[in-house]
């Protein structure tokens, strides 16, 4: 890196914020997560559809949803997808693509929660780009 400003990197960017579990049975993987970890499973509506929102305590940290059929017939199989957080969605999509990356879902809002986008990276690993609804005390 040459410091240039196409190559500065914000302070807040790249720490995990999210996990999605996309899977042909959510409700066993509900199951087994809450007992795990001790989270509590709740329904959450977005882009009308439904998923199961995970939390530990009060504090929601990820979330599963079914693969569709056609997923489950070409032989998907279960998966975790991490989230990174970006201050800037639409930037950071952009500077993945810049950097050799793919940008295989466009930046979109998820109801209630952030607006992520999904990046495949120059050595073929897929991730999320995450930028919360609202700033989180936490950061």
């Amino acid at each position: 890196m040459n410091g240039d400003e196409k190559t500065t990197v914000p302070a807040r960017a790249g720490g995990v914020r999210w996990a999605d579990l996309a899977t042909g049975d959510p409700d066993r993987a509900a199951a087994f997560y809450c007992a795990l970890f001790g989270w509590k499973a709740h329904e959450h509506r977005a882009n009308g559809g439904t998923l199961t929102k995970l939390c530990r305590g009060t504090d929601p940290v990820a979330s599963i949803y079914r693969l569709s059929k056609m997923q489950l017939q070409q032989g998907i199989p279960s998966h975790w997808t991490p989230y990174m957080g970006v201050p800037d969605l639409e930037a950071a999509a952009r500077r993945a693509e810049a950097l050799g990356g793919t940008v295989l879902v466009a930046p979109f809002a998820v109801d209630g929660m952030a607006r992520i986008a999904l990046i495949l990276d120059p050595v073929g690993a897929a991730m999320g780009l995450w930028q919360d609804d609202a700033p989180r005390s936490r950061d």
